[in-house]
């Protein structure tokens, strides 16, 4: 990262990059958003097309609780990864396991989930409130870009590796099992596999994704830009690239817009009312491209 931080103050010193680029707190969140931005893109075309965006906001909520868990174990308050980890992946597992093996609506069973993981979360919170900074809490809640360190880029870094490893080689079988279970089981694909392997997909790149865009708005991110590709696009291709692409504009929009003119807003809050424009510019142009 240093070298990083080295090239971006040659740019503020040849005049190519804002002031704001000295610092490097920023450089950090802008390197955080150019590798959470494409991530979340990408998968929320596979959230969309298996109509799972309540999961993605069950397992944002679910942080909450996570969080607490691991500063109660004696986790750092700023980072309890292990906690936050391992709550919101059994978590997850336990959801899916659950639908699996009962007539419950899904969307219920996630209602339901989250209603838990919500209670728990608040209650526990409420306690661990006491003993740490309360503006730890709001950065979880919305997210703080702006305080990415190297050590949680590194975190984010081994987390993209590994889901765009994992992802590369599946992911039309994911689709296909997402779109038409019936085929793939024809096709003789293992679809309770497949099925797994994308909620753990979903549930890592959510973690990863909490101090930046922060548990209440983590999920929005999955699913807006992804909405927004589809209004505009019909292939599939197109639809995975463009929803990378909104993604990626609105953490960067998101992240360097407030801090340019000044504004009091969360990183978190700014990066999805960013991707929220976007959708509603879409919204607006296909309305009048069918009128």
């Amino acid at each position: 990262m240093d070298s990083v931080r080295l090239w971006a103050q040659a740019g503020v010193d040849a005049g190519m990059l804002s002031e704001s680029f000295s610092y490097a707190f920023l450089v950090n969140a802008v390197v955080a958003a150019l590798m959470v931005g494409p991530l979340l893109g990408g998968l929320g075309t596979l959230v969309i097309a298996k109509r799972l965006a309540f999961f993605s906001e069950a397992v944002g909520h679910a942080a909450l609780t996570g969080i607490a868990l691991g500063v109660l174990l004696g986790e750092p308050p700023d980072n309890p990864i292990i906690g936050l980890f391992s709550f919101c992946m059994i978590f997850a597992l336990l959801l899916h396991f659950v639908r699996n093996r009962t007539n419950v609506p899904y969307d219920t069973l996630v209602g339901v989930f989250l209603a838990l993981a919500l209670a728990v979360g608040a209650a526990m919170l409420m306690y661990v409130a006491r003993k740490i900074n309360v503006h730890l809490l709001e950065n979880v809640l919305f997210g703080s870009i702006l305080t990415v360190t190297d050590s949680d880029l590194l975190l984010l870094a081994v987390s993209c590796l590994l889901i765009i490893l994992v992802l590369i080689p599946t992911f039309n079988r994911i689709l296909l099992t997402c779109i038409s279970p019936d085929i793939a089981r024809v096709r003789g694909y293992a679809t309770n596999f497949y099925d797994y392997l994308f909620v753990m997909m979903i549930t890592l790149v959510t973690i990863a994704s909490v101090k930046i865009i922060g548990a209440v708005l983590v999920g929005a991110l999955l699913l807006i830009p992804g909405a927004t590709a589809r209004l505009l696009t019909k292939s599939m291709g197109s639809f995975v690239v463009l929803s990378a692409v909104l993604a990626t504009v609105s953490c960067l929009v998101g992240t360097i817009l407030p801090m340019e003119l000044k504004l009091p807003v969360p990183s978190g809050a700014a990066i999805i009312i960013v991707s929220a424009i976007f959708f509603l510019i879409a919204t607006c142009y296909r309305i009048v491209r069918k009128g």
